[in-house]
């Protein structure tokens, strides 16, 4: 099975990546801010620090919300030239980070899933989180006024109960000023709501925003409910994109199976997309939403071989789709299209499946071969993915 515009296959380990630069499925797009605007909100800024105005005055003026604290172009312009990077950095895994510089401490929190259900979205962290950590080493200045950093990282295990307690302890045990969250919506938006309720900025991510908005209680055509909390990831369309632009490379009968369980990516995959794949001329055979963490999938699998769905979707947890996938196995179902989301992302995952994990289709949310190069540590996607492999080379894709 072939995978282009932006689509990925698992083959024996190896994750085979489309190169067609016009359609990458996993790139969300950016509008480029002008000189101008970047002017404002810098200038915005310095006045915000200069005052010690409070976190509502902040978000009002900010324009961008949170989501501008975490802008690197702006942190970075107004440095004051001196090495961003320091001897001390912490290791990885470290719940703080050590600064040699002095100023003004400035705390963040950051949740993702280190272990549980979706622990593989959180194996690359303790490396990222060393690069950051070392490069906020020396500190910032900002409106000529020193800045140190301390990044607290939490696990909020993938579960909705735990990632809502460890919010609590960085709100009211740390006392940070922001919150970072990632990876599921059983982590992302119990710590939203958490910070909502607390009046600490939030920012998430990898996460399907119809998931995180409607699954955190916002209803359509009508104002968001949410002041202190952002998301910036993906939606329902972007998947839409990328499936009808793999899915039509190999003939099939265009009758989907689907396995959507009964959580917040399930509920808004459901409502949003097999809508959208039904007016794109798919049969969409759905069993019904399905309790995370079921043992026996023998009813679904036996549903999807007698509608002879020669498509398979799903947007289970990793180890419901590890479980799913050895039933269909032992029981003779093999689709010709197996597309993976949410589970089947990682190497881990696809190791652990054996020969069966070949052929799985993925969308590519981030590739080495994107052009682009973080301003914050100046580290571009292919040395970063290079570095990750070189530290930690059982990881490698």
């Amino acid at each position: 099975m072939a995978a282009r515009c932006g689509g990925a296959v698992w083959r024996r380990g190896r994750r085979h990546v489309g190169r067609e630069s016009g359609r990458e499925s996993g790139r969300i797009e950016r509008k480029e801010q002008t000189a101008k605007e970047r002017g404002t909100m810098k200038h915005e800024f310095e006045h915000i620090l200069a005052n010690r105005i409070s976190r509502r005055e902040l978000m009002k003026r900010a324009g961008l919300g949170a989501g501008a604290l975490l802008v690197p172009g702006l942190l970075s312009g107004c440095g004051n030239g001196s090495s961003s990077t320091t001897s001390s950095s912490a290791a990885a895994g470290s719940s703080t980070t050590a600064s040699m510089a002095t100023g003004e401490l400035i705390k963040i929190g950051f949740v993702s899933p280190r272990t549980g259900p979706a622990a593989s979205f959180g194996e690359p962290d303790p490396y990222i989180l060393e690069l950051v950590r070392a490069t906020l080493g020396a500190g910032l200045t900002i409106g000529g006024k020193p800045y140190t950093f301390k990044i607290i990282d939490k696990d909020g295990q993938a579960n909705p109960q735990r990632g809502a307690e460890v919010a609590q302890e960085l709100i009211n045990s740390d006392k940070v000023d922001l919150i970072l969250a990632t990876s599921t919506p059983e982590t992302t938006n119990p710590v939203a709501d958490a910070s909502e309720a607390a009046g600490i900025p939030c920012i998430t991510t990898v996460c399907p925003w119809e998931a995180w908005y409607f699954g955190r209680g916002a209803k359509p055509d009508q104002p968001s409910p949410f002041k202190y909390t952002f998301h910036f990831s993906f939606g329902v369309n972007d998947f839409y994109t990328a499936y009808t632009s793999l899915w039509p490379q190999i003939e099939t009968n265009k009758k989907v199976g689907v396995m959507w369980p009964n959580d917040a990516d399930g509920n808004a995959i459901r409502a949003a997309l097999g809508p959208m794949l039904t007016e794109a001329g798919y049969t969409i055979v759905d069993p019904g939403a399905y309790q995370n963490f079921t043992n026996d999938y023998s009813s679904q699998i036996a549903k999807f071989k007698s509608e002879n769905c020669e498509i398979f979707q799903n947007f289970s947890l990793p180890p419901d789709f590890a479980t799913f996938w050895r039933q269909a196995a032992q029981q003779g179902y093999r689709p010709k299209i197996a597309q993976c989301s949410k589970a089947g992302l990682f190497p881990s995952e696809i190791e652990a499946l054996g020969d069966i994990g070949t052929n799985l289709a993925e969308a590519v949310y981030w590739a080495p071969i994107f052009p682009y190069t973080s301003s914050l540590t100046g580290v571009g996607a292919q040395e970063l993915a290079d570095g990750y492999e070189q530290e930690l080379p059982s990881n490698g894709v």
